[in-house]
């Protein structure tokens, strides 16, 4: 009998510490693991990049970053005024030169559907989504703006507002970037409304309802899914645009599909876009300097961005005390893209976050531009990107916490101390 009792607690410890493991694992990471979007040839007419490198403390610090594995940075590059000033890396777990973008990837759906606009597959942001996949769905005859804004009022389902993670359903599970669509509208969204909370609109200064900010996975996927659906048999010709014609990119590029290789599905066409974007570390900065030459340039794309940062919405954060990325230390989301960091409200500065610290920043008014790639969060974040900003105060988290007055645009306060890398 005690013999029993004991095998019965040994099982039930086993299954709660799966279940634990399970609501906090994240998707492994797997190049060859799922079926992919290919962009581009395995070696395109590319961009090629000035260099100017610098023998300095930035550089020393990244140095040391990298040595030191413990910090999870595995890739930094600084790009300003049309030269690379800094180009660090190490080699990772990251095989074959494909770096994943986890979260940086909603942004880039952002940017393919900014060309879909001008290319005249949607009408505008302002468009409601007509959409047969999320029909009797919250997301049905939605404006797209709400959905880039992430504020599709989906957070009853989905999201970190209520959740505290992005893409499993109630926070537990399944994640939705691992399932297509219209399995998922039939099964967890049929007959879902909108949730009409209240929040505040940066762009009006009022309160507004259901403009409350939900960062959500699935908003993104119904993003992504909707423009292939408007593009048809053009989506993989405006792929090629964006990345191969425009970007320039050198070497192949891939947005994920919502099909593991080891499971049935049509691999071919079909509603399977998922944000998970991979390249490699340059072609990232390809990017990064297309989407900075379009605002500079104020292309139909560039007006897009700039639409997208004039109707962004406050993220009401209530806790700053993990200031260790862009999602973090921003205050404003517009277009599936962070704007506003932390201290500096003078300029645009548009900012692109990842899981485990990947991380893109474009400072259009200083023509900067930083990469990071990493493996986990514990790199210096503070000094390597945060302070490359050239902030206008001797900003300390500890400010943001203590000193009200000081930053009294932002919504809430909270005693925090000092981040920890």
């Amino acid at each position: 009998m005690r013999k029993i009792i004991i095998c019965n607690i040994i099982l039930i410890f086993f299954i709660l510490s799966g279940n634990t493991f399970a609501n906090h694992a994240n998707e492994p990471y797997c190049f060859d693991c799922m079926h992919k979007y290919k962009i581009g040839d395995k070696k395109n007419d590319t961009y090629e990049f000035e260099f100017d490198l610098q023998d300095n403390d930035l550089s020393k610090l990244v140095n040391e970053q990298l040595k030191d594995k413990k910090t999870g940075l595995v890739s930094y590059l600084l790009w300003q005024n049309n030269k690379i000033l800094i180009d660090q890396n190490r080699k990772s777990k990251y095989k074959k030169g494909y770096y994943p973008s986890h979260s940086v990837g909603k942004s880039l759906v952002s940017v393919v559907t900014g060309y879909a606009i001008c290319e005249g597959y949607i009408d505008s942001v302002h468009s409601n989504i007509d959409y047969p996949t999320v029909k009797n769905t919250l997301y049905e005859n939605q404006k797209l703006l709400n959905l880039l804004n992430m504020t599709a009022g989906d957070e009853l389902i989905v999201g970190e507002r209520f959740f505290k993670k992005d893409n499993p359903i109630e926070g537990k599970g399944p994640n939705v970037n691992t399932i297509p669509i219209k399995k998922v509208m039939k099964r967890y969204f049929k007959g879902s409304k909108r949730y009409e909370g209240s929040g505040w609109n940066t762009t009006t200064g009022q309160v507004s309802s259901g403009l409350v900010y939900n960062y959500s996975a699935m908003t993104t996927n119904v993003i992504m899914n909707y423009v292939i659906y408007k593009t048809g048999a053009d989506w993989e010709k405006l792929l090629h645009k964006v990345f191969v014609e425009d970007a320039k990119v050198e070497k192949r590029v891939y947005f994920g599909k919502t099909l593991n290789k080891n499971k049935v599905g049509n691999r071919k066409s079909g509603e399977y876009g998922r944000y998970s974007f991979y390249a490699q570390r340059y072609d990232y900065l390809r990017i990064a300097k297309l989407v900075l030459d379009h605002w500079n340039n104020n292309t139909c794309v560039g007006k897009y961005l700039k639409t997208m940062y004039e109707n962004r919405v406050d993220k009401q954060f209530s806790d700053y005390s993990k200031f260790r990325g862009n999602h973090s230390a921003t205050q404003s989301y517009g277009g599936q893209f962070h704007f506003d960091p932390i201290g500096i409200n003078d300029r645009p500065i548009l900012m692109m976050d990842g899981a485990y610290g990947q991380q893109v920043v474009i400072d259009f008014n200083h023509n900067k531009i930083i990469t990071v790639h990493s493996t986990d969060r514990h790199y210096d974040y503070y000094s390597l990107v945060y302070s490359q900003l050239e902030p206008d105060t001797s900003f300390k988290l500890k400010d943001i916490c203590l000193d009200e007055k000081k930053y009294s645009n932002i919504w809430y306060y909270n005693k925090c101390d000092e981040p920890s890398y």
